[in-house]
């Protein structure tokens, strides 16, 4: 039997409509939330992720800004206008399209950030307070990923769960999400040992590496929730995520599509940060 799509478009499109409907009421008491992107540089992918953020604010009623810069700008520029647009009252959400040019530190700009402005969840802050189990900005991928493990019906509580991949964007808070709703949770990364073994032993296992084809069939345990977070083009063009598709579908539970799985979480949740932190910002 073939497993249960995890349509994330559509997930994302009912969330989206929760979203304008908040925007709207927001707007009957005076409040318009505010979304800036600071874009450093024509890296291609990321010029097609900005306008694809500017384009779900205007879906959703929500004033986007951007602010594209040279690739050649200098550090103390690019902090000073993140520091103007932390006391901009207009902006409620703040965030840098990374990655950004070699020169320029990430972790230094993410840091200069007003942590109650950082939707991507990125900030220092943020991280700490989602590892203490606290309110804050939760990263928008991991966050995204919950929702559509909520969408499949299972329980994570006490669940066997893996997580392949380490990154502070989406492995890292992807751990602690889970551990917040009490699962069992085993992260992997390049220098695992035997980790088709532990695949195996995944009810609900989360694949963020970026390599093609990582996980196969013979590595993932029947009935299990299996979440591609992987986007990654091959020579022919065509969109793969880390798990090989075709040979997990007739042996998972519930299984996300590349392309059409996380990627429209992502943004769909960017967005629910904007207006949480207008809310917040507003009291």
């Amino acid at each position: 039997m073939s497993a249960m799509i995890l349509d994330g478009k559509a997930v994302a499109a009912r969330i989206k409509r929760e979203i304008r409907t908040e925007v709207e009421r927001l707007k009957e008491r005076g409040i318009s939330p505010g979304l800036a992107v600071i874009l450093v540089g024509e890296d291609p992918a990321s010029l097609i992720y900005v306008r694809n953020k500017e384009r779900n604010c205007q879906e959703l009623g929500i004033s986007s800004y951007l602010y594209r810069l040279a690739a050649t700008i200098n550090r103390k520029e690019l902090l000073e206008l993140i520091k103007q647009l932390n006391n901009d009252p207009k902006i409620n959400g703040l965030l840098v399209q990374l990655p950004l040019p070699g020169h320029l530190q990430e972790e230094e700009v993410i840091s200069v950030l007003a942590p109650e402005k950082d939707v991507d969840g990125f900030h220092p802050v943020n991280l700490g307070r989602l590892f203490r189990g606290e309110e804050g900005m939760v990263p928008c991928t991991p966050a995204g990923i919950m929702e559509l493990i909520r969408e499949s019906g299972v329980k994570i509580e006490g669940k066997e769960c893996v997580v392949v991949g380490r990154s502070n964007i989406v492995g890292k808070p992807q751990l602690h999400l889970l551990l917040q709703e009490h699962g069992t949770v085993t992260i992997c990364h390049s220098r695992t040992r035997n980790l088709a073994e532990i695949c195996r032993r995944a009810d609900l296992l989360v694949v963020a590496v970026g390599q093609a084809g990582l996980i196969n069939g013979q590595m993932v345990k029947p009935g299990a929730v299996v979440i591609d977070v992987g986007m990654n083009r091959l020579e022919s063009g065509k969109l793969v995520g880390d798990v090989d598709y075709a040979s997990v579908l007739n042996i998972a539970g519930a299984i996300t599509p590349v392309p059409g799985g996380v990627g429209p979480m992502t943004i769909a949740m960017l967005m629910k940060n904007t207006v949480k932190a207008a809310k917040l910002q507003n009291r």
